[in-house]
């Protein structure tokens, strides 16, 4: 079972350089292992107080994530491939990082990431 580990220092602020996922939304070069693997899913928590956007950023080369909550930009519609599961369904799925994270996964080998997004 793949052990997670969070990026670094050097290696979040590495994130932010470049273009946002929200303008390429596609895979990047990681920055802690160099491999084209690092991708990115983001949701809005509905019952959030409020607007907020919550971010998972990984690579499946090196295995190294990291997660953030933000003010969800105003204005921010995006694709949820998550969004029309059963609550409970989504819930048991985020227990596990390991679980949630590969099914992450499955869904960009599937097609059904990455998301699109328009402001």
């Amino acid at each position: 079972m793949t052990s997670w580990n969070t990026f670094d220092a050097d290696e979040i602020a590495a994130l932010t350089q470049g273009d946002s996922f929200f303008a390429a939304p596609g895979e990047r070069d990681c920055p802690a292992c160099g491999e084209r693997r690092l991708r990115a899913y983001f949701t809005a928590p509905e019952n959030a107080r409020r607007p907020t956007l919550v971010s998972y950023v990984w690579c499946g080369g090196c295995d190294k994530f990291v997660g953030t909550r933000a003010r969800h930009p105003e204005g921010l519609i995006f694709s949820d491939p998550l969004a029309a599961l059963p609550v409970a369904e989504r819930r048991e799925l985020e227990r596990s990082l390991t679980a949630f994270l590969a099914h992450l996964d499955e869904l960009w080998e599937r097609g059904a990431l990455p998301q699109t997004f328009t402001a």
